[in-house]
């Protein structure tokens, strides 16, 4: 019998959708304040790992969740950078603060990672995936070895990481809260850069956030995305970029690149107990860019 006529006998997986006695609900008494209250709505407490977390957004990602109470943060990086940890242990002394040289891309090395992360703090709240890659280059001009490599990274990579830390979550019986980080780039084609593969990538991750949304939410997992806009940072600096930022800035309803200190908020409420009925989200931070 041919592979064809076995499609035939095949029987496929069902999701199992949550339900009000298989949710696991996070207790009031596991936030610093009261839910009614200003500090308890956005409280965050926990364990969270940033991917990515010495950039310049996941940095100011990470300043913001320990300001609002995130007691244990394990950052992920491929080229960790002390000064920064130091600087964060410094401002937020109550915390415990850890960093890992990973590369997310490596089923192998993220599971070592976050069993490490595990046996350090005892559990995990929290994944956000700010780890990525971008490449400009046409698209007749690239060679298959950078497509794959973009793709790798961001979405397979940020796969990797939802996987192994869901499976902590789900074995910890308390759910958790899941953030990608797509872009503007998986909504639009950009302009004036030529960026195929970073494109499709960013686009995959928001359909993946939509997928896992849907499966995982049985076990109080909640998955969303962001998709920030041309941010404010080192990699969009330069001469040589001038005449793309005069692009994007003149593009743009605000008439400016964004900070990222505007895109931390947006991760707080999601992981805070704000987030709780969120899920399958995906929130643009492109100062209206998107409404071209």
């Amino acid at each position: 019998m041919s592979d064809r006529d076995n499609l035939a006998k095949r029987a496929i997986p069902h999701m199992t959708l949550s339900n009000p006695t298989t949710h696991p609900v996070l207790p009031s008494s596991a936030y610093a304040a009261p839910f009614d209250s200003s500090a308890g709505r956005f409280a965050v407490t926990g364990t969270a790992i940033l991917t990515g977390g010495t950039g310049e957004i996941g940095f100011a990602s990470s300043r913001a969740l320990l300001q609002h109470g995130l007691q244990n943060l394990m950052l992920f990086d491929l080229a960790p950078s002390t000064d920064k940890v130091d600087q964060l242990r410094q401002e937020f002394p109550q915390s415990k603060i850890e960093i890992l040289h990973v590369n997310v891309a490596d089923e192998e090395d993220v599971a070592r990672a976050v069993d490490r992360t595990i046996e350090m703090f005892g559990a995990l709240n929290a994944l956000v995936c700010f780890a990525g890659i971008v490449g400009c280059v046409h698209a007749l001009d690239m060679p298959i070895a950078q497509w794959r490599k973009v793709v790798d990274v961001n979405t397979t990579g940020s796969f990797i990481c939802a996987q192994a830390a869901a499976r902590k979550m789900v074995a910890q019986g308390t759910g958790g809260r899941i953030i990608f980080t797509a872009s503007i780039s998986a909504h639009r084609v950009n302009y004036p850069q030529p960026q195929a593969a970073y494109n499709a990538s960013k686009a995959a991750l928001v359909n993946l956030k939509s997928s896992l949304a849907a499966e995982w939410a049985t076990y109080g997992i909640m998955v969303n995305s962001i998709s920030p806009g041309y941010m404010d940072t080192v990699l969009n600096e330069g001469e040589g970029l001038k005449e793309a930022r005069d692009s994007w800035c003149g593009r743009n309803p605000m008439g400016r690149m964004g900070l990222p200190e505007e895109v931390a908020g947006s991760v707080v409420m999601l992981v805070s107990r704000a987030g709780k009925y969120i899920n399958g989200a995906d929130i643009v931070i492109d100062g209206g860019g998107i409404v071209f």
